[in-house]
């Protein structure tokens, strides 16, 4: 039983589920860093498989390219929010976000 090839609206169908429960979870959990960093890393993801699937349909290697950079500075944007997120933890044994008012003018 063979249920057909996967087409490339079978790739921007989960691109897109994907990018909507990335979307819910950051606004249904605006209290807890970490998972709003997991929502934003999910709703890069998703894009970048969308990126791939006409990279891979249409025969094209820039947005595979494309992808390579911008998974480099998702990896950095995390780094860099995780070590922001230690750092908050240690000053105010919190991550809740909306305990974390110090930079408001």
């Amino acid at each position: 039983m063979s249920l057909g090839p996967i087409t490339l609206g079978h790739y921007l169908s989960l691109g897109g589920i994907l990018f909507a429960l990335s979307v819910v979870g950051i606004f249904m959990n605006r209290r807890n860093l970490i998972v709003l960093l997991m929502a934003i890393e999910l709703m890069l993801l998703a894009v970048n498989m969308n990126f791939i699937a006409f990279s891979h349909y249409l025969g094209d290697m820039a947005g595979q390219v494309f992808v390579f950079f911008i998974l480099t500075v998702a990896a950095a944007e995390s780094a860099i929010g995780l070590a922001i997120l230690v750092v908050l933890f240690r000053n105010r044994s919190s991550i809740n976000v909306d305990e974390l008012d110090d930079l408001k003018g």
